[in-house]
């Protein structure tokens, strides 16, 4: 498993956290992800060899977020 960690802006509440964590966690290859408001990040651990960074941020991009 690979550790990432993505600086994602827009995010402000409860709603944010579930869309993020529960349609990038559904991800084939991802193991967990942590959405932390307070800092506008977000933990990922994933499998490169079955996802790639791109996807995931393509994910949160498509639920309306910026990704940096």
């Amino acid at each position: 498993m690979e550790q990432m960690t993505l600086g994602v802006k827009g995010m402000s509440c409860g709603h944010c956290v579930n869309a993020i964590e529960g349609n990038v966690g559904k991800l084939n290859g991802v193991d967990s992800v942590k959405v932390h408001l307070d800092t506008a990040k977000v933990d990922v651990a994933l499998d490169p060899n079955i996802i790639s960074i791109q996807d995931i941020k393509n994910e949160i991009e498509d639920q309306g977020y910026d990704v940096e």
